[in-house]
């Protein structure tokens, strides 16, 4: 986990330090963005004990895959931009150590964000950024030894990021960026809480976007 921050601080520090010249979109004007994402989940989790098994820490995982993102963003000024990440349910293979594949879950997890845009002399424009996501879990279906394992419907948690835009045009932008989410979801097994799964994913987001 601190590995994986690490290299999501160091790449923030990176894009921060890169200098812009494009115009700044005036207030008002608004995005559409494209964008394939990677969704790099944590999976940390308690020990537990279950079916006479003791389960060491970190034993749950949930299978880290690409995403689509389709985001959609205004300016409130030339600065500051509101943003909602959007995407499809995106469906997930859980495994536990030593027993192997539970079954999978879906999952929908929109964003909603402030960008801040460092607007200076070239074409690069860094930016930082911070809001809250809301992720649903709906059909999990996760079965160990015929006892059927749950987990919570929903999770509410920050998310913190940043990133760069390149200008290729007045209309036309690149975007690359990396935001770590706060996601977690207790495990249980009728009714009773076995573990919580830790799933604090970094997201790595690259596409396109246009402006009208």
């Amino acid at each position: 986990m601190k590995n994986r921050l690490s290299l999501g601080a160091l790449a923030l520090v990176t894009l921060a330090s890169i200098a812009s010249l494009a115009d700044a979109a005036p207030a008002g004007t608004w995005e559409i963005k494209y964008r394939m994402a990677y969704l790099d989940t944590a999976n940390e989790s308690d020990a537990f004990s279950a079916l006479g098994i003791d389960f060491a820490e970190d034993a749950v995982s949930v299978e880290s895959k690409w995403i689509p993102e389709i985001d959609v963003a205004y300016n409130f000024t030339e600065n500051l931009i509101g943003e909602l990440v959007l995407t499809i349910p995106q469906k997930h293979d859980v495994s536990l150590e030593g027993v192997g594949k539970l079954g999978t879950l879906e999952h929908l997890p929109p964003t909603l964000s402030l960008i801040y845009e460092f607007q200076n002399e070239s074409g690069f424009v860094p930016y930082v950024s911070g809001g809250v996501n809301f992720t649903w879990i709906t059909n999990t279906r996760l079965k160990v030894a015929d006892v059927d394992l749950d987990l919570e419907d929903y999770s509410i948690g920050l998310a913190l990021g940043g990133g760069f835009r390149y200008m290729v045009n007045e209309k036309w932008l690149l975007d690359g960026s990396v935001k770590w989410i706060d996601l977690e979801s207790d495990v249980t097994a009728g009714g009773a809480r076995l573990t919580t799964a830790k799933l604090d994913p970094l997201l790595w987001s690259f596409g396109a976007s246009y402006r009208f």
